[in-house]
């Protein structure tokens, strides 16, 4: 009677590793489809170099100055608060979006400072990637102590979802480089 528990408890532990296989090679399959992993990947890197420095507590200004230093001093091509024009039913509008900062002409790049990011905020990066045309936007956040957060929001042809990847990292010249946008 041991015995054959024994087995079925095998069997289910094998199976069980045969599935955690499966979906760690299926997640390997989507992480190579990562779009502009290697872009986003040095821009995260120029946010946690700002917040490493600077750490919590300033205003989204200060941190969008710092963050526009840093994406010069590693040579990272970027263009600030860049006029979005929209349209209603093909007819231009008056009114404009300004993303904080868009790199690579392929990243938009939205800042913020405050304790916790809202679905309003995912919004309104998801509205800036539809009125751009662009396919991905970084939503950072220097206000959540102890910890910046970086959450990607790609924006398909079928639909705009969020994938919930947030980095962590604990705490602790002025040239711009300028970009056309597509």
């Amino acid at each position: 009677m041991k015995l054959a528990m024994s087995v079925s408890s095998l069997d289910r532990s094998s199976k069980k590793t045969k599935d955690v296989h499966e979906r760690l090679e299926k997640n390997t399959k989507m992480t190579n489809n990562i779009i502009f992993k290697d872009e986003s990947y040095l821009i995260q890197g120029a946010i946690f170099d700002v917040y490493r420095e600077m750490g919590c507590g300033f205003l989204e200004s200060v941190y969008q100055e710092c963050l526009e230093r840093e994406l010069s001093l590693q040579s990272i091509p970027f263009i600030s608060q860049q006029e979005l024009k929209l349209q209603y039913k093909g007819q231009a509008l008056s009114q404009i979006y300004k993303p904080d900062i868009v790199c690579y002409n392929s990243i938009i790049v939205e800042l913020k400072a405050l304790s916790k990011t809202t679905p309003q905020h995912k919004a309104q990066i998801m509205n800036y990637l539809k009125a751009s045309g662009v396919k991905l936007g970084l939503l950072v956040n220097f206000g959540n102590y102890p910890k910046v957060t970086i959450e990607r929001i790609v924006l398909s042809t079928f639909r705009a979802f969020f994938v919930p990847f947030v980095d962590i990292f604990l705490c602790g010249s002025t040239t711009l480089n300028t970009m056309k946008m597509a």
